[in-house]
């Protein structure tokens, strides 16, 4: 049997394929079967000068746990895990300056930290706590009030993809069924 060219190619393609996924899992990293325990978070507390911070974090918070789909979001009782935390550092540093003016800045890095603490509800016990950071980058333009505002649910994007990452790659217990 003769192989030609585009034989060839055809097969070395769908091998290369096959080498490239094989290391792809569907569903979650932990180990879990998705949506086997659920989560229910908290309204964060607001410890920086910053209004409006903890709607745009507990908003991106629920987001991501619906994304990632590891656990099932709890909205009307408690969940397995509550997820809690407070908003203790929020920063905005200049990056760069307008050309010719070395004191308006152009860019900003802003910064949102948090502590998060995640406790399993049927125990009481903390399984979890972290100091969690989100930055992005803004470029301002003349209203720093504006660019602020549309940073805000980027920074807290970014925060909560960090948090779900950590909270669900988490090694703790399971957790114990409820009395």
């Amino acid at each position: 049997m003769k192989i030609n060219g585009i034989t060839f190619g055809m097969l070395a393609m769908c091998v290369g394929f096959w080498l490239g996924c094989a290391g792809y899992h569907i569903g979650p990293t932990n180990g879990l079967t998705a949506g086997a325990h659920s989560v229910q978070v908290q309204f964060f507390e607001n410890e920086t000068f910053e209004p409006r911070l903890a709607t745009a974090v507990n908003r991106a918070l629920k987001r991501e746990f619906q994304k990632d789909g590891t656990y099932s979001l709890e909205t009307q009782s408690k969940g397995d895990f509550v997820v809690t935390g407070k908003l203790i550092n929020f920063r905005r540093n200049g990056v760069s300056f307008k050309p010719g003016d070395v004191l308006t800045v152009q860019d900003y890095t802003m910064e949102l930290s948090a502590e998060i603490t995640v406790i399993n509800s049927a125990t009481g016990e903390e399984i979890f706590r972290e100091i969690i950071t989100g930055t992005s980058t803004v470029r301002v333009g003349n209203d720093l009030t504006a660019g602020q505002r549309q940073a805000v649910p980027i920074i807290a994007a970014k925060l909560a993809e960090q948090a779900v990452l950590h909270i669900v790659d988490g090694n703790w217990p399971e957790p114990a069924e409820a009395p």
